[in-house]
């Protein structure tokens, strides 16, 4: 093991790495996120432990009848490409301290209870038969451990614990082949990096892996930061991660849970922005108990992956990051450098419609699923576009995609609070 680095250091070090191991990240856009426990059997929420005040003896109960099917983490990796997916990453241990794996230093793990199976070994032979990038999800919360708690006031506690989280850790970075992402969550009830001692654990995690990508969760900015529940773009690169339902992540036996469920358009909604605005969208899924899919995200994401195959150039690759532009009501852009790709949430039907704002002419405009080409004219600072049918090209999930192609780099202008003004600032 090398020398350790100071914080001022061991940052510099992570930027000059960082476009080297983010690269694949950059271009995958969307993933799936799998929150899986214990939890799963209530059906309730993955906080369940805690809002509901369990005992820890109770609780641990729930280790001895979770008896997830095999091939579970098959379909959802079977899934996940389906839709279009290019990672997955799943929670090796959530707040309730029950580890998924064959873990050495946590023995209340899935090995020993219940199914007597390594689910984190199925998940990543999984994620490999598809050809998806590998995440795993590791809480430094712990309601199960004797220290999770007192370690915020006992130093000795803290020692413990910091010892047993960077534990729990390099087993996984050790046992399972090389791992694509390290997603921290809920650094509690310690507020700071120091206390979790997240400078010198991420160094020695990092270098049994060292290609691999961490979130902004141990207290320290390391390579991505993690919007959750909005999908909001930061200045740096950010992923965002969306419940499908808005209300838990765990699986939830409910019919009004599932009634708040994602369709196609809203997740395509919030993967735009993310292809707009430069970071990728994390959507999750909880299992049912048996690791079933909940049907209610089976035909949402199939037709988002239907819709994805077809319009692949829109969403994958170097895309350019730009701010939200709206040459028309009811559509917004991507930028691929010399393309604009205009999605539309709401066709226009009335067969021939105007594009404000463009500066300077297209090549091209033409339908991105078919390459049909449109008739179209520029006056100057705006498009024609004629002759264009009254219903919405798309079928699939109902956001038809027009390709504009320039021969330089394609200037607009944000008029829409004052069309009566043609100058202003151009991208």
């Amino acid at each position: 093991m090398k020398t350790l680095l100071c914080k001022d250091d061991y940052l510099a070090e992570i930027d000059r790495t960082r476009d080297r191991r983010m690269a694949w990240w950059r271009e995958a856009r969307f993933g799936m996120f799998i929150h899986f426990g214990l939890y799963s059997q209530l059906g309730r929420h993955e906080w369940a432990m805690a809002h509901e005040n369990y005992p820890i003896e109770e609780y641990e109960r729930l280790a001895d009848t979770f008896k997830p099917q095999p091939g579970a983490a098959r379909e959802w990796a079977k899934l996940a490409k389906r839709a279009g997916m290019k990672y997955m990453v799943m929670t090796t241990r959530h707040h309730e301290g029950f580890s998924l794996w064959d873990s050495k230093v946590n023995p209340y793990n899935s090995v020993n209870r219940g199914p007597q199976r390594d689910l984190v070994r199925e998940f990543v032979d999984a994620c490999r038969e598809f050809d998806l990038r590998i995440g795993f999800y590791s809480s430094l919360m712990d309601w199960h451990h004797p220290d999770g708690g007192r370690c915020a006031y006992d130093t000795e506690a803290r020692l413990r614990f910091n010892r047993y989280i960077e534990a729990l850790n390099t087993e996984l970075l050790s046992n399972y082949g090389k791992i694509d992402i390290l997603w921290y969550d809920v650094a509690w009830p310690i507020e700071h990096w120091e206390g979790w001692n997240s400078l010198e654990m991420n160094q020695r995690l990092r270098a049994l892996q060292p290609d691999i990508i961490i979130n902004n969760r141990s207290h320290l900015p390391e390579d991505f930061s993690t919007p959750e529940e909005h999908v909001t773009a930061t200045q740096r690169d950010w992923e965002a991660c969306m419940t499908f339902n808005g209300i838990s992540w765990g699986y939830v036996d409910s019919e009004q849970a599932r009634a708040y469920s994602y369709n196609a358009p809203r997740i395509l909604r919030m993967l735009h922005t993310c292809c707009q605005q430069g970071g990728n969208l994390l959507l999750n899924i909880g299992p049912r108990p048996d690791g079933s899919v909940p049907e209610e995200v089976i035909a949402p994401l199939h037709a988002v992956g239907d819709w994805i195959k077809v319009h692949e150039r829109s969403v994958y690759g170097q895309l350019t990051r730009m701010e939200r532009r709206h040459p028309t009501g009811g559509c917004d852009m991507v930028r691929a450098g010399n393309r604009i790709f205009l999605w539309y949430w709401i066709w226009p039907e009335s067969g021939s419609f105007y594009l404000g704002g463009f500066m300077n002419k297209p090549r091209t405009i033409k339908f991105a699923a078919t390459g049909a080409p449109i008739d179209f004219t520029h006056d100057g600072r705006r498009l024609h576009l004629r002759d264009m049918p009254v219903e919405p090209v798309d079928q699939t999930a109902g956001v038809t995609v027009l390709e504009l192609v320039f021969d330089e780099e394609p200037r607009f202008i944000h008029a829409n609070r004052f069309p009566q003004l043609h100058g202003g600032k151009t991208y």
